[in-house]
Formats: structure tokens, C-alpha cells, sequence
């Protein structure tokens, strides 16, 4: 019996309150991810969040951000080791710099506002947007209104 473990998808899911499809997208995990580049999902308010990644060795144009059909997409391109025309030799290298793409599935009413990158990390903002048609309101309460009758129908016609 195959057993699925759900963890993945609730760190990398914001917003969700579709079960269908977090299982649909439980299916499609395959174990390879390797937890590179690390990252935290804060909840900075009502429906606020912030998406911290630390990719430290990454120029911010090595960085790409593409949001697609709710799949918010991070990749990150290592380039080359040259500075100053001449090629970096490391004796050891601790600083992971590896080409990644992480992935985020987004609820349908979370938007992607911004992002930004400082000291080593990759800040995204997202934002809960509920339609106006979707948002709860209030239905007054009239008088009661007579009721219908099949003989005042066809006194109305």
C-alpha cells in the first residue's frame, strides 16, 4: 500500500482551501525535491504573506519569478564564476549555488503584489484578494409580502 505524505503541501501551499486539489497536486510529488533553496511563509496579517527564500551566491538577475495558472514558479540560474575576466577558483565551497526551481500552489484568490532582494534573500509578497462577487453581504429583511395567488396572477395578465 502507498502511503502519501501530505507535509510537502502544506508548506508550499498558501491560501488553500481546496482539499481536491492539494490531493490532485499530492499525486504529482515525486520525492525528488532536495529542500534547496530553504525558505519560510510567514503570515504578516489578514491576509497577508511573505515567502523568504535564502539564496545566497545569487545576483538578483539570476533570479526569475513567474506566476502561472496558480503555480507561483522561483528559479534561480547559476552563472558563471567569473569576476574580473578571471575564472573563481574555490579551494571549498560551503555556499550552495546550483540552478533550482521551486514551486508554490496559490489559491485562487492569493495574488503575487511584489518582491524584492537583499542581503542574500528573496522576499515575495502575496495578498489574499477576494472578489466583491464572492465576499459575504447582508440582505435586508422587508415586510412580508402577500401571498400569490392563481386568481391575482391572472388578474395581473
Amino acid at each position: 500500500m502507498r502511503t502519501f505524505d501530505i507535509a510537502p503541501l502544506l508548506r508550499s501551499s498558501i491560501g488553500y482551501e481546496n482539499l481536491n486539489r492539494l490531493v490532485e497536486f499530492a499525486g504529482r510529488v515525486d520525492g525528488s525535491e532536495t529542500g534547496y533553496p530553504p525558505y519560510n511563509i510567514e503570515k504578516l496579517g489578514d491576509g497577508a504573506y511573505r515567502i523568504a527564500m535564502a539564496v545566497a551566491g545569487f545576483g538578483q538577475n539570476e533570479l526569475d519569478l513567474t506566476v502561472q495558472e496558480n503555480t507561483l514558479i522561483v528559479t534561480g540560474n547559476a552563472g558563471s564564476e567569473v569576476e574580473n575576466g578571471e575564472e573563481r577558483v574555490f579551494l571549498h565551497r560551503g555556499i550552495a549555488k546550483r540552478a533550482f526551481e521551486r514551486r508554490f500552489q496559490l489559491a485562487d484568490t492569493i495574488k503575487v503584489t511584489g518582491a524584492s532582494y537583499a542581503d542574500g534573500l528573496l522576499n515575495i509578497e502575496l495578498v489574499r484578494e477576494i472578489p466583491e462577487h464572492k465576499k459575504p453581504r447582508k440582505v435586508a429583511i422587508g415586510e412580508a409580502l402577500p401571498p400569490v395567488t392563481v386568481e391575482s396572477r391572472l388578474a395581473a395578465e
